[in-house]
């Protein structure tokens, strides 16, 4: 297969399931490219209509589809190669009810449906044309009717009682081949559902090579899909993962029954050997193996009837199983038409017939060539989650652990012992329940290691898949670098805060100057006289007194807060209450608060956080003094200040603060947390960077979400050590 050929696109239509859909699909694909001899990408379509929406647009070369988008798009294309199933490249569907609950045509008034897809032909849209047929309007017929996305699904919504009807497609319009099909979906409920009626046949559905291919890979193609069962390459297992025996060529599929197809090599050869090792009878299809025409060589060794490569090897083991009384099987290579090719002997002794002295032995001689290179794919994917380097794990919907790899164990050695208590497990199933969480992925620490979960549903299959990756580097990086950003920040700011600061000392130090100066004259004169005139240049000096005490305090206040970014988190930290910590921080805006908004509270149970107290503290009060600010006076009966705590499928604590202000627009918001950026005239823009450093310092994370017009959403994450 040359490397450079362009692939060809293959759309399948929805699984019908989950996993063995996406397995097979995988090998269909790498066994139509070893045999047209082109690059195939196989692709599993979303929904029905996207099969339907890519073949319209000309997108795809071949598509597998129902039988009404094959009937549509036969017209436009090279071809449509039927699926053929019992013998047959047509099929009906079977209205299904629960056997204890038998309903009719006459009776299904008022009654509940479950179909499988709009666009599904079995599953839908046969048993509506039937019921049209009968004069029935099934949108009038039902009382309600639901798309559940498999027959499964649909047989399930019956047995449980959420339905009274539904459809499944049957290659005969029989109880005995209908229950086959239950059986196969439902297991042993199948017991509990009963066909009432059948629809009328329809054709199969198929694989539609379109004009998008040239002539001669849809040639290709054809030879390839309709050849699979008919030159006995061990083919047959892998279509009976489709439901199907193989496929016809749609001009061809005149009659109810397939012609026979020619068989161009033998799939297997059996042969009953007598005590001597000679042939009492031997069986091959076409009459030729191994190149050799084996008719009437009854009564002949082996090593007479097969080339001497395969003859002796298969006598060899024939002879082993009748000595020792047990059966026994090998593989072994053969060069057959100029190609190696890989078969399966297998060697059964057989009971003495009357008058013989020995037993003698049953040879069965296979070609596994192909089936040995799927089982190879096969092996290899199955293996990933053996030799994936990071834990993965299957869980029941209730915790239950279904299987764990061997990085799992060695991970986590007390995942067994705890089941469903482990901590993984359990904010596995709590994301799960929750749903999308807008906070990004689930990382959850575990004995002091960081662990980032991905998480998926398998609803066909019952359980819930769990990935889980080490990130505790990274965690760790990640908290460097963001010191090593701060400190950064810090260097490039310091030309700022020596102008910062310039303007407050400019006049902290003129004034004390003309404090000390006057003052000095002031007590010579007072010496003299005093006068009230000496009395109300007194109250200048404490006027000048008090403003340098106001820029002295701006100095503390900002050298305070460069002190907080710099600062390493305290080496003795307590376990606080956050419930406590902001009802303090809401007491103390409580006068501010009264004017402006009204309070929403939602305290729900959190555990207690291992933080400084007053610096946790400071971060609620600056956040909630920013919202509380954000919102005008004006609006004060709109206003609406909401303060909420809750606990995250990880075990962290979050806190939510989100007011109905004037939100922010998106430049403001790229400079949230840069010191001495603000937009408030009275604003030192320190409180934001302060609090962003005093959560980060705490192991935390601090996110603001913000809309114009509407308001801001600032969320709190603490772990709790």
């Amino acid at each position: 297969m040359s490397s450079l050929s362009a692939p060809i696109r293959f759309l399948i239509y929805p699984a019908i399931g989950e996993i063995r859909e996406h397995v097979r699909v995988e090998f269909f694909g790498r066994l139509l490219s070893q045999r047209a001899g082109r690059p195939i990408v196989v692709e599993l379509a979303r929904t029905y209509e996207m099969v339907e929406q890519e073949l319209a647009a000309g997108r795809v070369d071949m598509a597998w589809g129902t039988a009404e988008q094959c009937n549509a798009f036969e017209p436009q294309s090279h071809a449509v190669l039927r699926a053929v199933r019992s013998g047959r490249w047509q099929y009906h569907a079977a209205l299904i009810c629960r056997w204890d609950r038998p309903v009719t045509l006459k009776t299904l008034q008022g009654t509940r449906a479950a179909w499988v897809a709009p666009l599904s032909t079995g599953g839908y849209l046969l048993a509506k044309r039937h019921l049209e047929s009968q004069g029935l309007n099934p949108d009038t017929l039902f009382a309600e009717q639901r798309f559940v996305g498999s027959y499964r699904n649909a047989l399930l919504a019956v047995l449980k009682g959420q339905a009274e009807v539904a459809s499944l497609f049957t290659t005969h319009p029989d109880e005995v081949t209908v229950r086959a099909g239950l059986a196969q979906r439902v297991g042993a409920s199948e017991h509990r559902l009963t066909p009432f009626t059948f629809t009328e046949p329809t054709l199969s559905d198929g694989i539609i090579l379109t004009r998008r291919l040239s002539k001669a890979d849809a040639d290709a193609m054809a030879s390839a899909l309709t050849s699979m069962t008919a030159d006995g390459r061990g083919m047959a297992p892998l279509l009976g993962l489709f439901e199907i025996d193989g496929f016809a060529l749609a001009p061809e599929a005149q009659g109810q029954r397939l012609p026979a197809s020619p068989i161009r090599r033998a799939e297997y050869l059996a042969v009953e050997l007598d005590h001597e090792e000679k042939s009492l009878s031997v069986c091959s299809s076409p009459g030729l193996v191994f190149g050799q025409d084996v008719r009437g060589k009854e009564g002949q060794t082996l090593t007479d009837v097969l080339p001497p490569e395969a003859g002796a090897p298969l006598e060899a083991l024939a002879r082993a199983a009748r000595h020792h009384g047990i059966g026994g099987r090998a593989e072994y290579r053969l060069e057959v038409d100029g190609q190696m090719r890989l078969y399966a002997a297998e060697a059964t002794p057989q009971p003495a017939p009357p008058g013989q002295p020995s037993p003698g032995t049953a040879l069965l001689v296979r070609d596994i060539t192909e089936q040995h290179s799927l089982e190879t794919e096969l092996y290899r994917l199955a293996s990933f989650p053996l030799l994936h380097p990071e834990p993965m794990l299957e869980l029941g919907q209730d915790g239950a652990l279904h299987y764990a790899n061997p990085a799992a164990h060695t991970a986590f050695p007390d995942l067994l012992v705890l089941g469903s208590r482990h901590p993984l497990v359990s904010a596995a199933l709590a994301a799960l329940k929750k749903g999308e969480d807008s906070t990004g992925p689930l990382v959850v620490e575990i004995s002091h290691h960081h662990w980032e979960l991905a998480i998926s549903s398998l609803q066909e299959a019952g359980v819930i898949r769990v990935f889980a990756k080490n990130v505790t580097t990274r965690k760790l990086m990640e908290t460097r670098l963001l010191h090593a950003d701060r400190m950064a920040a810090l260097g490039s700011l310091a030309a700022r805060v020596g102008h910062e600061m310039n303007n407050p000392l400019a006049y902290l130090m003129a004034n004390l100057s003309f404090a000390r100066e006057e003052i000095t004259r002031l007590r010579q004169a007072l010496r003299v006289q005093k006068n009230d005139k000496l009395l109300d240049e007194f109250d200048e000096v404490l006027e000048a007194l008090g403003e340098s005490r106001e820029g002295a305090e701006r100095l503390r206040l900002i050298v305070h807060d460069l002190h907080l970014l710099v600062r390493e988190p305290p080496t003795h930290r307590a376990w606080v209450n956050v419930h406590q910590v902001l009802e303090d921080a809401l007491q103390a805006l409580r006068n501010e608060l009264r004017h402006r908004a009204r309070l929403e509270k939602d305290f729900q149970p959190v555990p207690l956080v291992e933080a400084d107290e007053a610096r946790l503290g400071q971060v609620f009060l600056n956040l909630m003094l920013n919202a509380v600010q954000a919102m005008s006076d004006r609006d004060a009966a709109r206003n609406v200040l909401r303060v909420a705590t809750r606990t995250s499928p990880a075990g962290e604590v979050v806190v939510e603060i989100q007011d109905t202000g004037e939100g922010m627009k998106p430049e403001v918001m790229a400079r949230l947390f840069e010191p001495f950026f603000t937009t408030r005239a009275n604003s030192m823009g320190m409180g934001l960077s302060v609090s962003h450093a005093i959560v980060t310092s705490l192991g935390g994370n601090l996110r603001v979400e913000s809309q114009p017009g509407v308001g801001t959403h600032v969320t709190v994450i603490l772990p709790v050590q």
